[in-house]
C-alpha cells in the first residue's frame, strides 16, 4: 500500500520513456531542451507545493507512501514534477510529429483570451481561496505573457491539442490520486466543485505545468536554431 503513489509515478513515465527512442519522434534526441525545462518548472511548482502543503490547502495519506520527505514534502510529489511533464511534452511532440499541420493555430488566440477571462472572473470571486488565487493567478500571468510579450514563439494550437489529449491519462492518474484518496484537499481553499473525485482548480492546474514545460522547451529549441542558424 505504501507504493501506491510510486508507482503510479512509475506508470506515468514508463512508456513516454520507453517510445522516446521512436525512430520517428526521436524523442531521446531533444532531452537537451525538455530537461532544463522541467527543471525550471519544477523549482516554482515545489516553492508552491511546500507552501501549499505547509498552509494545509492539501496533504498526503501516509498509507500510500513511502515515507521520505525532503523540502516537507515526499518523494513521490517531488517525482511527480518529473513524470508527469516528460509524459505530457512526450505527447505535445509525438502530435507535431504525426499531425504537423498547424492550420487551426490563428483560432488559439481567442481560445486563450477565454481562458484569460475565466481566470479573472474566477479570481473576482474566489479570491480568499488559496488553491484558487494561486493557480489561477499563475495561469493568468503565463498565459498572457505567452500570447501578449512573447509574440515571436507561436505554438498556442499545437499547446491546447496536447492539452486536450493529455486529459485523458490526466483522468486516469488524478482519479486515483483523489479517489483513493492519497492526495487530499481542504474544500476550504478551492471552490468546492469537483469532476468526479478531482478538484475543479487541478484541470488548470495541469495547464499552467504544461504551458510553462511547452513554452520553456520551445524557447530553448528556437534558441538552439538561431545558434545553428
Amino acid at each position: 500500500m505504501n507504493y501506491i503513489y510510486l508507482i503510479i509515478n512509475i506508470a506515468v513515465i514508463f512508456f513516454p520513456l520507453v517510445l522516446s527512442f521512436d525512430k520517428k519522434v526521436h524523442f531521446f534526441s531533444k532531452w537537451k531542451f525538455i530537461f532544463p525545462a522541467i527543471l525550471l518548472t519544477g523549482v516554482i511548482f515545489l516553492i508552491w507545493d511546500i507552501l501549499f502543503t505547509k498552509l494545509n490547502v492539501w496533504s498526503f495519506n501516509p498509507d500510500y507512501i513511502v515515507g521520505i520527505n525532503l523540502f516537507g514534502l515526499p518523494l513521490e510529489e517531488i517525482l511527480f514534477f518529473l513524470t508527469v511533464p516528460y509524459a505530457c511534452v512526450f505527447i505535445y511532440e509525438c502530435l507535431n510529429v504525426y499531425f504537423p499541420k498547424n492550420k487551426l493555430q490563428k483560432y488559439s488566440l481567442a481560445l486563450s483570451n477565454l481562458f484569460l477571462g475565466l481566470s479573472v472572473a474566477i479570481l473576482f470571486f474566489a479570491y480568499n481561496r488559496w488553491y484558487t488565487l494561486i493557480n489561477f493567478g499563475f495561469l493568468l500571468i503565463v498565459l498572457a505573457y505567452v500570447e501578449y510579450v512573447n509574440v515571436k514563439l507561436r505554438f498556442m494550437y499545437r499547446f491546447y491539442r496536447a492539452y486536450l489529449v493529455s486529459l485523458i491519462p490526466f483522468y486516469i492518474v488524478n482519479g486515483f490520486l483523489t479517489a483513493i484518496p492519497v492526495v487530499m484537499y481542504n474544500n476550504k481553499e478551492n471552490i468546492g466543485f469537483r469532476v468526479g473525485t478531482i478538484p475543479f482548480e487541478d484541470h488548470f492546474y495541469l495547464m499552467s505545468l504544461l504551458l510553462m514545460n511547452v513554452f520553456l522547451y520551445e524557447l530553448f529549441k528556437s534558441r538552439a536554431d538561431k545558434a545553428i542558424s
